[in-house]
């Protein structure tokens, strides 16, 4: 069905088991879209399919992946698009590390790169000439304000950020004039089960700060990709911490984020 910008085709959405993902679903949905969604935990984004499908008449269609395999990120590519229009691609999924780099277990540390690096990348290599021979579409990346911050404790979860900030930037230049769009979202710590997940419910970034829920940023995020922001960095803390860094020496950047780190 056609949305609100005039796109028909379908939107695909990694990591909509929960969080972030699932709200992105739900707004998405709302606008009559019909969906693929992506993730490891088929029954919830099962779950969730039946009351989007019954709530608005909309197709969706479940595919159980594993976003740290990249075989099977080409394995979802070449299922989603197979005999349909992808418009919409959002890069949801992310996986994060608290913990020192120095340690013997790289387990977490790799899957957070094949997740936040290859399956985005994969999936954004595959999206953007399906979508310029078909006339248009947008991408959404979310990244993270720790796109802009070194983050020692989260070493590698901060790199990789910084990595899909970069990428976006630049993909979103090559891609004046074809009709799609790059956009990157960059929120801060939001209410989702993230921190639980990643080890951090400890930090005192979780302590010190009111955290935005997922629908607000999901909203926000969405927005801006509906009007073809190249970054969106939600809050005013995150947006004013990623423009300290402009302005402060790096060591000292990494040092303060370190304290809020731990």
């Amino acid at each position: 069905m056609a949305d609100r910008a005039g796109l028909t085709g379908w939107t695909l959405i990694t990591g909509a088991s929960e969080g972030l993902g699932r709200q992105f679903a739900i707004i998405a949905a709302a606008e009559g879209r019909d969906l693929i969604l992506a993730a490891r935990q088929g029954d919830k984004m099962e779950a969730l399919a039946e009351k989007l499908r019954a709530r608005h008449k909309i197709s969706v269609e479940v595919l159980p992946t594993d976003l740290g395999d990249p075989a099977a990120v080409e394995a979802l590519w070449r299922r989603a698009s197979s005999r349909r229009r992808i418009d919409i691609l959002v890069n949801n999924a992310g996986l994060a590390y608290n913990g020192p780099f120095v340690s013997d277990d790289f387990t977490r540390e790799a899957a957070s790169i094949n997740v936040n690096i290859m399956a985005l990348t994969i999936l954004m290599k595959r999206a953007v000439p399906h979508m310029i021979a078909a006339g248009g579409g947008r991408v959404l990346n979310v990244a993270s304000v720790a796109a802009f911050l070194p983050g020692p404790g989260m070493a590698v979860y901060h790199a990789t950020k910084a990595y899909v900030l970069s990428l976006g930037d630049a993909v979103a230049e090559e891609l004046r004039g074809t009709g799609v769009s790059v956009t990157t979202l960059c929120p801060g710590a939001t209410a989702t089960n993230f921190a639980k997940d990643a080890r951090m419910e400890g930090i005192r970034l979780f302590k010190v700060a009111s955290l935005p829920t997922a629908k607000s940023v999901a909203i926000a995020g969405w927005r801006a990709m509906k009007r073809r922001r190249r970054i969106r960095i939600t809050g005013f803390t995150n947006r004013l911490f990623a423009f300290a860094t402009r302005l402060s020496p790096r060591w000292l950047t990494a040092r303060i984020t370190g304290l809020f780190l731990k």
